[in-house]
């Protein structure tokens, strides 16, 4: 009998499009293996619902409600109180009666999971912050270095914690190539720059990084290659923007090819979202700027590893940014050993691993 699995997480221009696109990428494996998975998101501005059911996936859409609870630090991501929202999920999980039903949403807690989990054989949580209690059967934390000591006070004691890197859930792409990716780092050289903000990029740091670049010391020969989502609201300025660039920069849209131009590149750009697992994965080097402070534990996980170097985003970034190109191409060998460092924290098992944990 093949498992039934339900997911709860949204994307907005707010959440960015992480939580949803690991999801999937859990939903995808799922589904190769015979499961039935069914998403439940709520409709904010830039959400992905369209895009979830173009994978092949059921999803149904709540209404967004525009008041929240405020008692956790990100209540305003639900775009509803977690009793409103609750009582939405309730009748569709009644239904679906889910043997797993996957929670990944900053703003829901034990108290909502408490009472979900009764139409659902078992719960598990994706959470990054550690910062709220947890009713739940299974709990991943991907984040580098988590412990699962930052675990034990916020689940019940029978919960099984997956905690750390190794967990990350990356499509299978990533690990198949890995061997390549790596191979091409053995004699680095900046040819291909590959800058990637995340999904939303709601705050225009795109532009604000290729306006910096143009004081860099970057290659005649360098080509950038500028990746963002669909509801990227800025998307038309960074594209008039790549235009007038000095070196040939490409800006691509909705991408299914993340992992070869990933493996293609030199030298990457972007935040310390989900796709940083995505980066070590393949040993790309990277420049890494936060930007929201639940990214701070992950940009600062990376730099003491030597994998990436950080960055702020402040009136500093573009002197810092020509700085940090040229400390980390010269010599050459400070591209090697960054991305032998990324590569020690992800090997690309992750999802195999949370899949046998699903017994799927």
């Amino acid at each position: 009998m093949s498992l039934k699995v339900a997911f709860r997480t949204d994307a907005s221009l707010e959440i960015g499009t992480g939580h949803v696109m690991r999801c999937l990428t859990l939903a995808d494996a799922l589904t190769a293996k015979g499961a039935q998975c069914t998403f439940i998101c709520r409709e904010h501005p830039g959400n992905l619902i369209e895009y979830v059911r173009s994978k092949g996936h059921a999803v149904h859409g709540l209404p967004l409600i525009h008041t929240s609870d405020n008692d956790l630090a990100h209540s305003s991501w639900l775009g509803a109180p977690q009793a409103q929202d609750l009582e939405a999920c309730v009748p569709i999980l009644a239904e679906l009666q889910p043997d797993w039903l996957v929670v990944d949403h900053y703003a829901l807690d034990a108290r909502w999971e408490v009472e979900a989990s009764k139409f659902c054989t078992k719960l598990m949580v994706i959470d990054d912050l550690a910062d709220r209690a947890h009713i739940c059967n299974l709990l991943l934390d991907q984040t580098f270095g988590r412990d699962i000591k930052d675990y034990r006070t916020l689940v019940p004691e029978g919960c099984k914690l997956l905690c750390d890197s190794g967990y990350a859930l990356l499509r299978p792409e990533f690990a198949a190539l890995r061997p390549y990716s790596m191979k091409r780092r053995e004699d680095p050289q900046l040819k291909n720059l590959l800058i990637n903000m995340g999904g939303v990029d709601k705050g225009n740091v795109t532009s604000q990084v290729l306006k910096a670049l143009r004081d860099c010391p970057l290659p005649n020969n360098c080509e950038i290659t500028v990746v963002m989502g669909v509801t990227a609201p800025w998307l038309a300025n960074v594209q008039q923007q790549a235009q007038t660039m000095p070196w040939l920069t490409t800006v691509h849209v909705g991408i299914s090819n993340m992992a070869q131009l990933m493996a293609d590149s030199d030298l990457a750009i972007g935040a310390a979202g989900a796709t940083s697992w995505e980066r070590c994965c393949l040993g790309l080097p990277s420049i890494v700027i936060t930007l929201a402070e639940n990214q701070t534990a992950i940009a600062g996980g990376l730099a003491k590893a030597g994998a990436s170097v950080v960055l702020e985003l402040n009136n500093s970034l573009m002197p810092l940014l020509a700085t940090s190109i040229a400390e980390i191409c010269s010599p050459s060998t400070n591209l090697i050993r960054m991305s032998q460092a990324a590569s020690h924290i992800v090997d690309g098992k992750g999802l195999d691993a949370v899949m046998a944990n699903l017994g799927a």
